[in-house]
């Protein structure tokens, strides 16, 4: 037997249906903006997986170039203008 099979066995009410899994790829799915432009057309759960990595991929490197930049900034303002202490509050 299986890992998954006896895994499955023993969890008992936790299983994730057919239809559950689908719903959530579907929900999944909708939260992705190139998705959202085909609303209609859907695509395999595996695609659906496959675009929300990338998608959240993208983001981590944006977060990284936005931090990058804020530290630019950081350095190279004065940091007793009015624009640092905005900067330093929302910051914290």
């Amino acid at each position: 037997m299986s890992s998954r099979r006896s895994r499955s066995r023993q969890s008992g009410s936790s299983r994730i249906t057919d239809e559950q899994i689908s719903d959530l790829v579907s929900k999944l799915q909708d939260l992705l903006p190139e998705a959202r432009l085909r609303s209609n057309d859907r695509m395999p759960s595996s695609r659906v997986l496959q675009e929300t990595c990338n998608y959240i991929r993208s983001l981590h490197q944006e977060v990284d170039d936005l931090s990058e930049r804020l530290s630019e900034l950081l350095a190279t303002s004065d940091m007793s203008s009015a624009q640092a202490a905005i900067i330093r509050s929302l910051l914290m």
